[in-house]
């Protein structure tokens, strides 16, 4: 007889487990070699290889079963994968709306700096041209003041010119030299000035280029995001970028890229009023200093018109003094004539007193009395010689007085003739050319 086929234990499946955990059924082929076995030749290759009918049912039940798990794990697979396709396809829709919001937030970030950048370069602008004009102000006062200093300096070397004793250092020559103390002060004082609004307008410059190449960044930036912000899902121009999704080394944090830019308009604002500032100085400056000109101008003015015055005044005195003197010559020489004349009356009488004595001398003998005809002859001959030598010793003195009133005559002649010369220089050159004195207006620069 054939020995009994080995069967493996069944064991019950167990429900709603996946067939990938079940353990691997492994079936072995009934051995035709016990006592029960067909033997001989007849049989010989077909019994060594088969299955017993319950090993088949078995087979057929774990086939079940191995299909049923199958079915129950692809049921179950597609259930989620079709949830964690709606749910990827919500959170990509979710994520991709979010994106696009928080690029267009940051759009509105990227406008708002680009619009304070681009409000900050043209207010640079706009002060730099105010400023520029400020410093051509200044360069035409520095123009300016070239006439009143040549106006000052010719002043000076025409009234050099005086004659003695004109030639003084009067308050017109000490208020001239202020004047040219003046301008020249105001002039390096422009000059300066004028250096301070070039440095001024260089850094606003640089500023501006600061704020424009920010700005333009801003720019570049905001057309890139907002052809970001456009794409979707149905973009034709969208591929694959497996790189980009890392951090660059080199990029920037949205503080300090606001900073960034915060800085460069705090900057620029700073600059913008340091600039606002030097144009108010500038103002100042050519204010005060046009004023200060005409102030020490019309100080110049009223010393000349007061020295002109006083030469007026002494030419007049002068030439009245000279009047006086000419009349008095004229009285002296007809003096001196009288004196001449009254001297030559004197020397008959007296030839005649002494002819007198003189043939009285010849008197005989006792006749020769002192008698009072004899003494009165003599005294007439001292009084009329005491009277010659008085009238010209006076005679004498007359024409000393007319020749120091000739004198007198030439010095007035000299002093009227230096005090026209110095009201000449002083009334017809110097005031006269005081005239093309600019206005305020020239010298602050508005012309």
């Amino acid at each position: 007889m054939s020995q009994p086929a080995v069967l493996l234990t069944k064991e019950p499946a167990p429900q709603c487990v996946p067939v990938s955990e079940l353990p691997m059924k492994v079936y072995e082929p009934a051995l035709n070699t016990g006592p029960d076995s067909s033997s001989g030749l007849a049989t010989a290759g077909f019994r060594t290889a088969k299955f017993l009918p319950e090993e088949w049912h078995q087979n057929n039940y774990t086939r079940y079963h191995e299909a049923f798990a199958d079915r129950d794990h692809s049921e179950r697979c597609r259930h989620e994968s079709q949830n964690l396709a709606n749910y990827t396809a919500e959170l990509s829709q979710r994520t991709q709306e979010d994106s696009t919001a928080k690029v267009g937030q940051r759009l509105q970030d990227i406008h708002f700096w680009k619009s304070e950048l681009q409000r900050e370069i043209e207010d640079l602008v706009a002060e730099t041209d105010q400023l520029a004009a400020q410093k051509l102000r200044l360069e035409r006062a520095i123009d300016a003041t070239e006439l009143p200093y040549s106006i000052a300096t010719d002043n000076l070397q025409c009234r050099e010119r005086r004659q003695h004793p004109d030639l003084v250092r009067d308050q017109v020559e000490v208020e001239l030299l202020k004047e040219t103390e003046l301008i020249r002060n105001i002039q390096e004082l422009l000059k300066r000035t004028v250096k301070q609004a070039v440095n001024q307008m260089q850094l606003n410059r640089d500023h501006k280029q600061v704020c424009e190449m920010d700005w333009s960044d801003k720019v570049e930036t905001y057309n890139i995001d907002e052809k970001c912000g456009r794409y979707s899902n149905q973009s034709t121009n969208i591929q694959f970028h497996p790189s980009s999704s890392k951090f660059e080394d080199s990029a920037s944090t949205p503080e300090t890229w606001a900073k960034h830019s915060h800085d460069n308009i705090y900057r620029a604002e700073r600059e913008r009023l340091a600039s606002v500032n030097l144009r108010a100085l500038v103002d100042n400056i050519l204010h005060d200093t046009a004023e200060d000109l005409r102030l020490q101008f019309d100080v110049v003015n009223q010393a000349f018109a007061k020295r002109c015055e006083e030469l007026e005044d002494a030419k007049h005195k002068l030439e009245h003094s000279l009047r006086k003197t000419l009349q008095e010559i004229g009285h002296q020489e007809h003096n001196i004539q009288a004196l001449k004349q009254a001297i030559k009356d004197k020397e008959t009488p007296l030839k005649v007193a002494q002819t007198r004595l003189y043939d009285r001398s010849f008197r005989p003998n006792v006749d020769l009395c002192r008698d009072a005809a004899q003494f009165r002859l003599i005294s007439e001959v001292e009084e009329l010689t005491e009277s010659i030598e008085s009238l010209k010793k006076k005679l004498l003195e007359s024409e000393q007085s007319l020749h120091n009133l000739e004198d007198s005559r030439m010095h007035l002649e000299k002093e009227i003739t230096v005090k026209t010369n110095s009201l000449f220089i002083d009334r017809q050159k110097c005031m006269a050319h005081r005239t093309r004195y600019p206005t305020i207006l020239k010298l602050a620069g508005y012309q």
